[in-house]
């Protein structure tokens, strides 16, 4: 690819449209894409996880690797750490380890779904010592922030029940908001509680954060730091998680992303894989709404199970940088024209050009300006990073899986 000359001709057609090329890179540039310490180890499906040779084997290794990605792409600055899977007894010096890899630590994530005491659920488990347990690791978790900076508490939980009648509904409702309230007394100045919901598993009669108008309601009830996170995977078949998106948008209470990709379910495939247009979507959604998505998180939460760490992350990462930039070059203009028009098809039309155009050479581009190579994934598998980890790290067992 001749990345100046292809380049010119790209902005040149966009410019015909009325596009602003150079504001298109500018946002480009400022991407921010966050990664998960949890996709650089050896994580992977709920039923086996398959060793993969170099991967990380502590925090400050995982740091390592996020620094490594951002400094292929230019858009992973930080990194989302899961207590106590990342837990240390110098917080000050995780904080300043990521600082010497380029990188900063992000969003906070409690693990309230692992250990047998939480068998019934965590925060509306049946018992309280059990509850005081999970809310203690959580106002733990707002104490770490402070500690590491982070500005994100992401909640996330297995509660539910597998069959009627196994324990009062509406009293885990209860439970629930009771723990979400407490927690959120303990956020740091500045900080955000982001609550994530699933519809179904490992809860398979009911849920107790299943869909995001639950979540919705538990963050209307707490205050404005309070917002939902959408996984991108966590939707039943069918479910418009652009319309989701938008909603949430104009309320205010859109926090952020855990992209992912699903076929089935909560499949955890890298994100933009499966579905890219739904992806670009629900960037087209959050490229509309302006300034009201400009504290949106964005973040990575997928099992590289049978894929290179490194690699699966890097993926990742260029299929939202590429949804992204088509997101940006649609002729709005052209669009809200069509839409008042009634042109049911004209107004689709001029977001499938959008999504159709090769947006490459605007990437590239992009990436030269911030000293980047232009093709990311040429400059990783032409590097020895990925060798040189893996003789130093070797191959560490692994079992069970990553289950969020």
């Amino acid at each position: 690819m001749n990345v100046q000359a292809d380049y010119s001709r790209l902005a040149e057609r966009l410019t015909q449209q009325g596009i602003d090329v150079e504001a298109v890179k500018e946002k480009l540039k400022t991407q921010h894409i966050e990664t998960p310490s949890w996709g650089y180890g050896n994580s992977g499906t709920r039923f086996k996880v398959f060793s993969w040779q170099g991967a990380a084997r502590n925090i400050n290794e995982k740091l390592a690797d996020a620094g490594y990605i951002h400094k292929l792409t230019g858009v992973a600055p930080t990194v989302a750490i899961h207590i106590p899977w990342d837990k240390t007894d110098d917080w000050a010096g995780m904080a300043e380890y990521a600082k010497s890899q380029g990188v900063g630590i992000g969003a906070v994530n409690p693990n309230v779904f692992q250990d047998d005491q939480y068998k019934l659920g965590s925060i509306t488990n049946p018992s309280g010592a059990v509850r005081e347990e999970a809310l203690a690791h959580m106002v733990e978790c707002c104490e770490i922030m402070g500690k590491t900076g982070s500005e994100i508490l992401s909640l996330w939980f297995a509660d539910g029940t597998n069959y009627a009648g196994q324990d009062n509904i509406r009293e885990r409702k209860h439970r629930m908001e009771e723990a979400f309230a407490e927690t959120y007394k303990h956020l740091p100045a500045g900080g955000r509680m982001v609550i994530e919901y699933k519809f179904f598993e490992p809860a398979f009669y009911h849920t107790d954060l299943a869909d995001w108008g639950m979540s919705y309601a538990c963050c209307l009830k707490l205050g404005p730091q309070a917002q939902v996170l959408v996984d991108t995977g966590h939707h039943a078949q069918g479910t418009n998680i652009a319309h989701i998106v938008a909603f949430l948008l104009d309320e205010g209470r859109l926090g952020g992303f855990h992209f992912n990709a699903r076929r089935y379910a909560d499949d955890d495939l890298i994100v933009g894989t499966n579905n890219p247009f739904e992806l670009f979507e629900i960037y087209h959604e959050l490229v509309s709404a302006g300034d009201l998505a400009k504290d949106v998180a964005y973040m990575i939460d997928q099992s590289h199970n049978i894929e290179p760490k490194l690699e699966a992350m890097l993926v990742s990462i260029l299929n939202c940088q590429t949804a992204y930039a088509k997101a940006l070059i649609v002729d709005r203009k052209l669009l809200n024209q069509r839409q008042l028009e009634g042109d049911v098809l004209g107004a689709h039309r001029v977001l499938v050009d959008a999504y159709e155009t090769d947006v490459r050479p605007l990437l590239a581009q992009a990436r030269i300006e911030i000293g980047r190579d232009p093709d990311p994934m040429a400059a990783y598998r032409a590097d020895n990073y990925a060798k040189r980890v893996a003789e130093e790290r070797g191959t560490i067992d692994a079992s069970g899986g990553y289950p969020g």
